[in-house]
């Protein structure tokens, strides 16, 4: 299998320079050039094993200049000791139908860690198999999650330096103390004065610079990507998908209809990742997309029209607070027969006016395939509410916006094929909307919140949230959304 361009099918690179680079240089996205297939009778076999056995075999099918060995080296080293009783993803039935696929079981309690623990081990095999000799600096631009999971996968990983840039005023507070007190002597993290979109939108000027790029080179270095737009960051999100199917058959569920994913996303890399579940063979029926306040994606997904043009909310649900969702490139360039002119030119259309406009080809594909909504604060704390009164179950404020999606589809629909929410992040990421969803008072300081959220609910407050009681800060900058390009020099000592 190779590699080409969302934006130019001309290139083709293998799967270990798509990894290692992380973006093509024309800007565009790298996808694989087919879509393998998952027959019955290889969906019934996967049945049988476990996690990392899933993993090891689905990722053989997109990473072909891995060895088998290598693949399930990196496979075992991501998951085995790393995550709650060593399963990654599991899920846990609540009522008619309908079950949560829990994905933050691991070190940062966020669903990042399916992907970010398996990341550093692929690039670092593929920047062997490429033979660059070069120093990786992953630059990142986060929403929240991906920060403190990159850092906790990348830290002190050899021949690595990871700078992470995240809202100041845009992330929860357990979100800013896990990156801030991230230890590691290759780390680096800094707060701006911005949004999500600012310091992603500046991320990939930069890894698109050829200045900046030929800087690093001098200096025996070279950018790559810890965010989705990274193949090697999407390509382990489509193993949870293919195993929830897995568990679903193994508990007897019935799936003569298939099953609904409801996925909140804002990004769109764990949504696309379960459309390539689906291309795969997995019977996944709809996907239901989940959008907060910030809705972008749930316009486009009914009108076919991507406008950033709105405005930008500050949510209980921050990792969702994005308005321009890279991901969203890779869906619009299958949709369209790989038209890579096409894919261009909505981009180039959406940097200088902030929106595009689909043909009405690609507008029935996404009708077809998707089914999407939106709720704001209230109605998330709502779910919360909802669904922990009616089941006993505590989810946070994402898994939230996705129950409400759900249930709203549900009653408006009468659907009532069987269906997976993904669980994306621990409640207590998030104690204090949490707590006032539940109708508490929550506490000023973070781990009072903590601590009262779990007297109130009787669940257990997770390890990695509750060590950072004993942690301090180890990064306090804070720099301005047009500064970011300094920032990453005076990070790796450069000058231009």
């Amino acid at each position: 299998m190779e590699y080409t361009s969302t934006r130019d099918r001309a290139v083709r690179v293998p799967a270990a320079r798509a990894i290692a680079q992380g973006i093509s240089a024309d800007g565009g996205l790298f996808v694989p050039d087919h879509i393998p297939a998952l027959f019955p009778d290889d969906l019934k076999r996967l049945c049988s094993l476990d996690y990392v056995g899933r993993a090891a075999e689905v990722l053989g099918l997109y990473l072909t200049d891995f060895s088998p060995a290598q693949i399930v080296s990196c496979v075992r080293g991501a998951y085995l000791g790393r995550f709650d009783a060593d399963k990654p993803a599991p899920l846990h039935p609540l009522a008619d139908g309908v079950d949560m696929l829990e994905l933050w079981h691991g070190p940062t309690c966020a669903f990042k860690d399916l992907a970010l623990q398996l990341l550093p081990r692929l690039l670092t095999a593929a920047v062997e198999k490429t033979g660059d000799g070069c120093k990786t600096v992953i630059l990142v631009a986060t929403s929240g999650d991906t920060g403190k999971a990159a850092l906790e996968g990348f830290c002190d990983v050899e021949n690595t330096e990871i700078i992470v840039f995240y809202p100041s005023e845009g992330v929860s507070r357990m979100q800013k103390l896990q990156m801030d007190t991230q230890r590691g002597g290759n780390v680096h993290v800094c707060a701006i004065a911005g949004n999500f979109d600012d310091a992603q939108t500046s991320v990939k000027q930069m890894f698109t610079d050829p200045q900046l790029t030929a800087l690093l080179r001098a200096n025996g270095m070279q950018f790559s990507s810890a965010n989705s737009i990274n193949w090697g960051r999407l390509v382990p999100q489509i193993v949870y998908y293919v195993s929830a199917y897995c568990d679903l058959v193994t508990r007897g569920a019935d799936l003569q209809n298939g099953f609904h994913v409801v996925v909140p996303t804002g990004n769109f890399g764990n949504i696309l990742a379960a459309y390539y579940a689906k291309r795969m063979g997995v019977p996944i029926s709809k996907l239901i997309c989940a959008s907060n306040a910030n809705n972008v994606l749930t316009d486009f997904l009914q009108t076919g029209v991507y406008d950033r043009n709105r405005p930008f909310y500050t949510t209980t649900s921050p990792s969702m607070d994005i308005l321009v969702s890279s991901n969203l490139e890779r869906l619009l360039f299958a949709l369209c027969g790989e038209n890579d002119r096409k894919v261009a030119d909505w981009q180039a259309q959406l940097a200088a006016t902030g929106r595009f406009t689909v043909d009405d080809a690609v507008k029935d594909k996404l009708a077809a395939l998707f089914a999407a909504g939106s709720c704001d604060d209230a109605a998330t704390a709502a779910a919360i509410r909802g669904v922990y009164e009616k089941t006993g179950y505590l989810c946070d404020t994402h898994t939230a916006v996705a129950a409400a999606v759900y249930g709203a589809y549900r009653a408006r629909t009468g659907d009532a094929t069987p269906a997976v929410i993904v669980s994306t992040a621990s409640p207590y990421k998030f104690p204090a909307s949490v707590l006032e969803a539940l109708g508490e008072i929550a506490p000023a300081d973070p781990f009072d919140a903590l601590d009262r959220l779990s007297e109130r609910t009787g669940t257990p407050i997770p390890a990695p949230l509750s060590d950072l009681r004993q942690r301090k800060p180890c990064f306090s900058g804070c720099c301005e959304k047009t500064q970011l390009r300094a920032a990453v020099l005076q990070s790796l000592g450069l000058s231009e």
